[in-house]
């Protein structure tokens, strides 16, 4: 777990390479990471510059406490609700830049995948669809930013927990979000994509975490945005695996196994064994070059085997 973790933080660094290879484009994704900055700069800066009198009308019970007690509180109190926000913050960031920026980032997006090989032929969401997932982006955010406040509000531990909650809950809905765009292009459904990140949980956590942590630092969101990007491509294609030109491919070389209805497949695993089932279109082979096994329903028949046996008939 702690390798998958730590390849996941090395996926992130593994987006610097663009810098190299691709400057201008990396550049132009500076821009909307910039005016993202400033949009929320102009609400954080005020909300810590007032935090003395925010924990005051938070902690009214603490009036009469003599000091330091009382200010030890406030200042607990008032470091949870800035960890709440920043969390907050960092989903609206991430949320607001990949609206602004979506022709910028498609096109940093279709670099990877290209250099990768192989690149799906969906363009990755239009720009409806980047904006409906940045607004459930923005819900799922205040949904953690208040559980981070919740949790801070624990006596004696919510003051270190809090922070560490919000770095977690929203590493990993970043991971989530910026990998969407892979997903899109191949037309994943929901349970894909699970099942995808219940096999990658300690590399998306960790590829999140780093993500968030360089989010706090600061002008670190805008720096790091483009590198995001290009580096969550690289992580869904690593969770995809080595062949995601159509279909979905999860595992090794080794096993695999498909359902294809009327079209082209979903595959998991690799071209030794696998096992599908293909209802009125064109079929799905699971297996390596010799043995194959597939059931057809209003097709031709039913074939079993290699090449050498073949059974059935005309309504089988």
């Amino acid at each position: 777990m702690i390798r998958e973790f730590a390849a996941g933080v090395r996926t992130l660094l593994r987006g610097f390479g663009l810098w190299r290879t691709r400057p201008g484009l990396m550049a132009l994704g500076l821009i909307p990471a910039i005016i993202a900055f400033l949009v929320l700069a102009a609400a954080i800066v005020p909300l810590v510059w007032g935090m003395p009198s925010v924990s005051a009308w938070l902690t009214p019970f603490a009036e009469g406490w003599i000091e330091p007690w009382r200010g030890l509180l406030r200042a607990a109190v008032g470091f949870v609700v800035v960890a709440a926000a920043l969390a907050l913050a960092a989903v609206v960031f991430s949320a607001l830049t990949l609206t602004i920026g979506d022709p910028f980032y498609q096109r940093i997006w279709h670099a990877i995948e290209v250099d990768l090989g192989d690149p799906p032929s969906g363009d990755g969401g239009s720009f409806w669809t980047t904006l409906g997932e940045g607004l459930r982006l923005v819900l799922l955010g205040l949904l953690i930013a208040v559980l981070v406040l919740l949790i801070g509000l624990i006596p004696a531990v919510g003051g270190f927990l809090g922070p560490i909650a919000g770095v977690v809950l929203t590493g990993r809905l970043l991971a989530r979000e910026l990998t969407g765009r892979a997903f899109d292009a191949r037309d994943l459904s929901p349970a894909d994509r699970a099942a995808l990140f219940a096999g990658n949980r300690a590399r998306v956590l960790g590829f999140g975490v780093a993500t968030q942590l360089c989010f706090l630092i600061p002008g670190g969101a805008v720096a790091i945005m483009p590198v995001a990007v290009a580096g969550s491509t690289m992580l869904a294609r690593h969770m995809l695996g080595p062949s995601t030109s159509s279909g979905t491919q999860v595992g090794g070389p080794s096993t695999s196994s498909g359902t294809q209805a009327g079209g082209s497949g979903t595959q998991v695993g690799g071209p030794s064994t696998s096992s599908g089932t293909r209802a009125g279109g064109s079929g799905t082979q699971v297996g390596g070059p010799s043995t194959s096994s597939g059931t057809q329903a209003g097709g031709s028949g039913t074939q079993v085997g290699g090449s050498g046996t073949q059974r059935g008939g005309a309504g089988a």
